[in-house]
């Protein structure tokens, strides 16, 4: 039988990140390639707690059919953070969601038609990447700097693309780079927005996570005329196996949001739900974010290090100030599947940028993630990956003498 797939499907099979993550995840390699969370930082006695007072006090109706839109006692905890970190948010503009990407993907789903444009940081999340292509989407990459997204290439491309939906950004602590945008050009792009009449997907899973610098306000802290919606989740601040995130909207959005999600899922894990707003009623969560942060903290402070002692000179990195992420590139038109594959055979293991590019690919990129490791491993994993660095650069280099 010959199956008839929609043109939303890939046309192969080929899942190269997914390959490298089999790979990676061999014991014997230190694997920088995953986006995961510290587990040993999950408060397992503590959601152990709070799950056995919920089906204790309200079982039946936690284990029950819900609203699309999500529990309201934890929507107004949620409501309550925002407006501590400038959002001004009601009830009535928070969705609850099944994690982020379900955020992207119903929002994505609601807007897109088949050429529309998206435009997107380059590099940027690759899974959002592929949420866009799976609606049809043209995607359009703006280059970056260490302040983020460069606005005056970011109104040359809405301006070029005059059927722009949505500007998609990460502004704190950037997927894959860590990078943040700076404060200046949060304002820049909501004045581009509002003069090209466009919206902006404003995904933040990291902002929390800062743990040196300054606190900035959310793009949608300057947002006059409700363009941009704001998503977030709990897998960074509590654990990722929850799947719970949330959108902030216009409330005018909300019942098409909540046609949306019930044609995707009826609603998110209404237990789930119930044990996070437990959680949040009787533990403070800034306090469990704290801990994380100076774990963090000191965790990639040790990478640092190590990439300053460890690696050739000439190879470039961003500084993160929060997040997970540091961004390598290295010179030389260095193909980053061969170097990935050297540092298997010396077992260390990141994401090679490719995935991560909307268009033309910048060689020599990689991701690594330092929340996931002890420090000892990060220090032997970075050992080990500037050797493999160096041998790469070598052959590199020997081939192109050969070649002339």
């Amino acid at each position: 039988m010959s199956f008839q797939f929609s043109e939303r499907v890939p046309k192969n099979d080929s899942d190269p990140v997914g390959d490298i993550l089999k790979v990676a995840g061999s014991p014997d390699v230190i694997s920088f390639a995953g986006g995961l969370p510290a587990p040993e930082l999950f408060p397992i006695e503590a959601l152990k707690k709070v799950t056995n007072e919920v089906f204790d006090e309200s079982g039946r109706e936690a284990l029950q059919y819900a609203s699309a839109i999500g529990y309201p006692a934890l929507r107004q905890q949620i409501a309550q953070r925002m407006n501590k970190q400038g959002i001004k948010a009601t009830v009535d503009n928070i969705m609850i969601t099944t994690g982020s990407q379900q955020s992207i993907d119903i929002t994505a789903k609601m807007f897109i038609n088949p050429g529309d444009t998206v435009i997107v940081e380059k590099p940027t999340y690759l899974c959002a990447l592929d949420v866009f292509r799976s609606y049809g989407a043209h995607i359009v990459g703006v280059e970056m700097d260490e302040d983020g997204m460069k606005m005056d290439q970011l109104e040359k491309a809405v301006a070029e693309n005059s059927n722009t939906k949505f500007i998609y950004t990460i502004p704190n602590f950037q997927n894959p780079t860590g990078r943040t945008m700076s404060a200046e050009r949060r304002e820049q792009m909501i004045e581009i927005a509002n003069k090209y009449d466009i919206m902006i997907m404003e995904d933040d899973p990291y902002g929390a996570i800062r743990f040196a610098g300054d606190d900035i306000e959310p793009v949608k802290f300057y947002d006059k005329e409700q363009r941009v919606i704001y998503l977030s989740t709990f897998s960074k601040i509590l654990a990722p196996g929850l799947r719970l995130g949330w959108i902030v909207m216009n409330k005018d959005l909300m019942p098409k949001y909540s046609v949306m999600k019930q044609s995707a899922d009826v609603h998110s894990d209404n237990l789930t739900q119930h044990i996070v707003a437990k959680f949040m009623s009787e533990y403070n969560i800034d306090e469990h974010v704290d801990k994380i942060r100076k774990v963090y903290r000191q965790r990639e402070n040790v990478m640092m290090a190590a990439i300053e002692k460890y690696f050739p000179a000439g190879v470039n990195y961003s500084h993160p100030e929060g997040g997970l992420f540091i961004w390598v590139e290295v010179p030389g038109d260095v193909d980053t599947i061969k170097l990935f594959n050297t540092c298997i055979k010396h077992n260390v293991a990141f994401v090679p940028g490719e995935p991560f590019y909307p268009d033309k690919v910048t060689p020599g990129t990689f991701r690594l993630n330092y929340s996931n490791m002890s420090e000892d491993q990060i220090q032997t994993g970075i050992e080990r990956l500037g050797s493999a660095i160096k041998e790469t650069i070598e052959q590199n280099e020997t081939s192109s003498v050969a070649q002339h």
